[in-house]
């Protein structure tokens, strides 16, 4: 390591000091900080911070969001530049990214809906963007209506009111 070859980013986190760095550092090394002791990342980047990933809405989140599994334990304090969401995801709500997980963007408006913590005008942006860019196909937000009744119908309000 006094070669320069590894350069520590954290406890127990190096990165090799010859490569170029991703374009989101941060993310990569919040996704390592999260392993459990077989070495495997348990976070998965989510609501606010997804939608950030996803470059669907403006919302500036004051912590990085990202879902661990219900059994998530960590023997030191958690990072106060984080948000933890304890939740099981779903493989097809998970999308691998270089170096870190994002969930869908379907999946992170359901989130972001759920928690209530986003602003309408911030829903109406993610959703149509989503819409717009075919990150979410018309089939997969009419799905909702039986899968996620409340969280179709907010949407589908918002879609209605902010496109008059």
């Amino acid at each position: 390591m006094a070669s320069g070859e590894w350069i520590q980013e954290g406890r127990g986190i190096y990165r090799l000091g010859r490569y170029p760095v991703t374009d989101r550092p941060e993310l990569v090394f919040w996704a390592l900080w999260s392993r459990n002791r077989q070495d495997i990342p348990q976070g998965v980047w989510s609501h606010e911070t997804a939608l950030d990933i996803h470059e669907l809405s403006d919302v500036m989140p004051a912590k990085m969001h990202m879902t661990v599994p219900i059994n998530f334990r960590r023997q030191v304090e958690i990072p106060k530049v984080l948000c933890l969401h304890p939740g099981n995801l779903e493989a097809f709500d998970v999308e691998e990214r270089q170096g870190y997980k994002v969930t869908t963007p379907l999946r992170t408006l359901i989130d972001v809906v759920t928690v209530e913590t986003v602003a309408d005008e911030f829903l109406f942006q993610a959703i149509h963007e989503a819409l717009q860019r075919g990150l979410i196909l018309k089939k997969e937000f009419k799905a909702l209506k039986s899968t996620h009744p409340k969280i179709y119908a907010k949407l589908a309000r918002l879609l209605d009111d902010y496109s008059i």
